[in-house]
């Protein structure tokens, strides 16, 4: 038999001896004594936290562990909110998480929190923490509440986060290593070709480096590799990588560049940056580096192609000499190369006067009389001899020499048409070119105001051109400055007009003076084609709105006769005379037959 049925139903009840109950407890609430006393210490004495809600959703119970993690005493936390001690929140973005009590309810099953989940405790201090929340249910399976069992991962997640960092960076630099560059490489790769946007690579290796670390020892080359890495850094833009491959090899991701240049400028500014001394240990050190250049598509469509070409090209750039950069494609890499030249150059043809201004007659095509001059800037190259714009001026604007270089080309045709005109040479007016970035400065007025001042030049007697895109980067802006250009008497022609956004409402709003008809269109003139057409209703837009048209390009006799036949009002080109210099200019300007036999 039972020992626990033979002892509580032996003997006669109390009630029936006459004698009061004793205090002790029945055996069923004796049992219920210890299984919630068995609970209690059991709850006290694991290391999860654990929290209960009564059917109100608020909280009933927290064990010890969850009153330390929560900052509640178990007296405290009784009938509050869950949510005003169970505070849970992403842990990145700070926003409030979900009741997860109320979802367990709902679902009535257990669940988890969302990866990442942080716990604001009462003071105000966050920890990383991991749970489950499961329904309670009465006899009747009845939801009564739900008891939440959690713990702080702060550690294990750091843990986790260092070792995922240590897989994909390098420890000496804290770079992405190969297996991330490799990874970005391969991503922009895939954002690049939807939109047919290039990327380039730049493998960098230090020259002179391997010297360096086996006379000094390799704690002074980690010092040196650690202030190589910081410079580099400084040179990439916020959506660049640079990756430390192992020893002295470098390597930087830039994705969507616009042009091959651009990577060629970049090396450029790595260069400038490596060559100041590096001070390590109280030692000066000097390195230089050898950088490899491949560009996507042209050099490789996936990214083990673009590094071993990049890497190719590199050891190309130590055979050159070191301390330079090569494209891994020779076409690209003479462009380059043509081109750092160039801009080196720029950089000292002001202060040497290197540039100088070449003049285009205009003549009236009804008198053949020589009216106007158009102002083209050359550059005299001391090693390439005479320049033209399109061989410098993107370059000039690439690197920010165009406005200085412009106020140069307004000064000096104001100057030279001065001289003309003190000379007793006929002129009407001299035209100078004028780019969207020199339109645009504040002082664009003010610079026109001080050339004419400074010359002496009466401002009818200069006109500026500007192209359709210069004058539409900003119609609210272009309208104001163009009517105070008009104020002040200067004239103001559309160049390449037709080429641009064509929209015909500005030749309302802008004081124009001419219409200049791009040469392309003047070119095919007689041929057959439809820029007949194109160059009729250009003219007569022009005259119906009392616009001067000068046609430019004109080289050939029919294309004078078809001009003539529309009415056009000015011409320049080839077929009466080149851009020439200021002394060839006056000779043209002096009185002679000239002018006339051209025509003829």
């Amino acid at each position: 038999m039972d020992q626990r049925l033979r002892v509580t139903g032996a003997g006669p009840s109390a009630a029936q001896a006459g004698v009061q109950p004793a205090a002790e407890p029945s055996g069923a609430a004796e049992t219920l004594f210890l299984e919630r006393e068995l609970a209690r210490i059991t709850l006290a004495s694991i290391g999860d936290a654990v929290l209960s809600t009564d059917a109100l959703g608020q909280v009933a119970y927290l064990n010890p562990v969850a009153e330390r993690l929560t900052g509640y005493t178990l007296d405290e936390a009784v009938g509050r909110p869950l949510l005003e001690v169970f505070n849970i929140v992403d842990a990145t973005t700070r926003e409030q998480g979900r009741n997860v009590a109320d979802t367990a309810v709902k679902l009535d099953k257990t669940i988890s929190l969302p990866a990442n989940t942080a716990l604001i405790r009462r003071d105000g201090t966050q920890i990383a923490i991991e749970d489950s929340t499961a329904p309670i249910h009465d006899r009747r399976g009845d939801v009564m509440g739900v008891v939440i069992v959690f713990r702080d991962v702060t550690a294990s997640r750091q843990l986790a986060s260092q070792l995922a960092h240590s897989a994909h960076h390098d420890v000496l630099t804290g770079m992405p290593n190969r297996t991330l560059l490799n990874d970005r490489v391969a991503h922009g790769i895939d954002l690049a070709r939807p939109r047919f946007k290039r990327l380039a690579v730049l493998v960098l290796d230090l020259d002179a480096f391997k010297h360096i670390n086996d006379s000094l020892g390799h704690s002074v080359g980690d010092e040196l590799l650690q202030s190589v890495a910081k410079r580099l850094s400084k040179c990439a833009r916020s959506s660049d990588t640079v990756s430390r491959q192992g020893g002295d090899e470098f390597v930087m991701l830039l994705p969507e560049i616009s042009q091959p240049e651009d990577a060629a400028r970049k090396a450029e500014t790595i260069l400038a940056a490596l060559a100041p001394p590096h001070l390590i240990g109280g030692r000066k050190l000097i390195v230089g580096a050898s950088i490899g250049i491949s560009i996507y598509p042209e050099d490789g469509l996936v990214a083990e192609t673009l590094l071993q070409n990049a890497d190719a090209a590199m050891y190309h750039a130590k055979e050159q000499g070191r301390n330079t950069y090569r494209f891994f494609t020779q076409a690209l890499n003479d462009k380059a190369v043509e081109r750092q030249s160039i801009e080196a150059g720029l950089h000292q043809a002001l202060v040497r006067q290197e540039f100088v201004l070449h003049y285009q007659p205009q003549f009236d095509l009804a008198s053949g009389a020589l009216c106007s001059v158009e102002a083209l800037l050359r550059w005299r190259h001391p090693q390439q001899g005479i320049l033209l714009p399109a061989r410098f001026l993107r370059i000039a604007e690439d690197c920010g020499l165009i406005v200085p270089i412009g106020r140069w080309v307004l000064r000096e045709a104001c100057r030279q048409m001065k001289l003309w005109l003190d000379a007793g040479l006929a002129l009407d007016r001299i035209a100078v070119n004028v780019c969207a970035l020199e339109f645009g400065k504040r002082d664009f007025i003010d610079d026109v105001r001080k050339a004419l001042a400074d010359a002496s030049l009466p401002a009818r007697h200069l006109e500026l051109e500007m192209t359709e895109s210069a004058l539409m980067a900003d119609a609210e802006s272009t309208t104001a400055t163009l009517h105070r250009l008009n104020g002040m008497g200067v004239g103001i022609a559309v160049d390449d007009f037709g080429t641009g956004y064509s929209s015909l409402s500005y030749l309302r709003r802008f004081p124009i003076d001419a219409l200049k008809i791009d040469q392309s269109f003047v070119q095919d003139l007689g041929t057959g084609s439809d820029n007949a057409a194109i160059v009729g209703a250009i003219i007569a837009l022009g005259l119906r709105l009392k616009y001067r048209v000068v046609a430019e390009g004109v080289e050939t006799a029919g294309q004078v006769a078809f001009l003539l036949a529309e009415a056009c009002s000015q011409v320049q080109g080839t077929l009466f005379s080149p851009p020439v210099d200021a002394h060839g200019m006056a000779t043209l300007l002096r009185p002679g037959p000239v002018a006339q036999a051209s025509l003829s």
